[in-house]
């Protein structure tokens, strides 16, 4: 267990630097919105290519910032029921949604999404919008995205194990969103 462990922690550093790029994702979409407004509005000039990538970085802040929300344990839950368990049963709960729910949708939209991203690459795929962009790299964070929860979700589950058998601490507490 203490490899899967080590691997499971090696896995929330990863999560943990994809995050800080996610940041900067946010950052540079939020700085080219603005300058391309000036500029369009301003300056009467414009591309669809600040549009698309504007596009291309909220697909990178979601898709390489979604592992590290699972890891922070920020993800959606159905509150009626978990918030109203105690003890182990949240953890249980926790890996059932894991096992159930989470890995097999992330198996299956990192497979399906694959084909989509060679095609996109090989054959240079480009947007239909004058001044478009290559969509390959936008298309490529959907397997690699979902790849990264996959393994995440695989971490969780490993230190919920770990942390049932005594051998990991981690705070269970869960705290209700406010509404």
């Amino acid at each position: 267990m203490s490899a899967l462990l080590k691997l499971a922690l090696g896995m929330d550093w990863i999560s943990s630097q994809l995050s800080k790029i996610a940041t900067w994702t946010v950052l540079a979409a939020a700085l080219i919105s603005a300058g391309n407004a000036f500029i369009r509005y301003g300056l009467d000039l414009s591309s669809n290519a600040w549009l698309e990538i504007q596009w291309y970085l909220f697909a990178a802040t979601v898709m390489l910032g979604a592992p590290f929300v699972l890891y922070m344990n920020e993800h959606v839950r159905v509150d009626i029921i978990y918030g109203k368990l105690r003890g182990n049963k949240q953890v249980y709960v926790d890996i059932a949604g894991l096992v159930v729910f989470l890995l097999p949708a992330m198996a299956l939209i990192a497979y399906l999404s694959w084909p989509l991203f060679t095609r996109a690459l090989f054959s240079g795929e480009m947007s239909n919008n004058a001044g478009g962009l290559i969509r390959w790299p936008a298309i490529m964070l959907m397997p690699v995205g979902f790849s990264l929860m996959f393994l995440q979700g695989l971490a969780e589950i490993t230190k919920r194990v770990a942390y049932l058998r005594g051998i990991y601490e981690m705070n269970t507490h869960y705290e209700k969103p406010v509404q």
